[in-house]
């Protein structure tokens, strides 16, 4: 999906790789995205809330919107880095996070965004990245609900928080080791 601002041209992607919390803290850090937006996609309920999602019945991942800029991050590279940081080949959960909410997906925009999930997903398999093969769904995109606005920048708002220093920091940590090149401040 490209949308145009102040003569350039942007894309927009959809990712769901299980807590929001940690996706938005890595893709905040990118060379190339200008927007990361925590919230719900895939769902058949209109403007679900948090706590409706975490029933697992409203069918919604949690997710985030990335808008970024083709020019310096590829939809490829923006997909290869997601398949790095969270687990692409679990069923329903990343590490104690489980229900259907933290499903790893990719909601495609258009017939370009879904050919490249699918190829960036064979070749990381042919490549062994995980020792597992992806159970990642590549389907359409239908609609994007913002998260409460607490859920905004978690991680950078609140780190003294258990499951930010357990979790998230790690994760944010390692991602920043192997992709420090591709970081806002290298």
């Amino acid at each position: 999906m490209a949308a145009t601002g102040a003569g350039a041209t942007r894309e927009v992607a959809t990712l769901g790789g299980g807590c929001f919390w940690c996706t938005e803290a890595v893709f905040r850090d990118l060379k190339g995205v200008e927007k990361v937006e925590p919230g719900y996609a895939g769902g058949t309920v209109p403007n679900p809330s948090y706590e409706q999602v975490c029933t697992g019945r409203t069918g919604h991942a949690e997710a985030v919107q990335v808008t970024f800029d083709p020019a310096v991050l590829s939809y490829e590279d923006l997909l290869t880095i997601f398949f790095t940081v969270h687990d692409p080949t679990t069923r329903d959960r990343q590490g104690n996070d489980v229900g259907p909410q933290y499903r790893s997906v990719v909601f495609y925009h258009d017939a370009r965004q879904q050919e490249t999930a699918r190829k960036v997903i064979e070749r990381l398999e042919k490549e062994k990245l995980w020792p597992r093969r992806f159970v990642t769904e590549v389907v359409p995109f239908t609609a994007f609900y913002p998260a409460e606005e607490y859920h905004h920048d978690y991680f950078r708002r609140n780190p003294e928080r258990g499951y930010c220093q357990i979790v998230i920091a790690p994760k944010v940590a390692k991602f920043r080791k192997k992709f420090h090149d591709r970081l806002r401040s290298a």
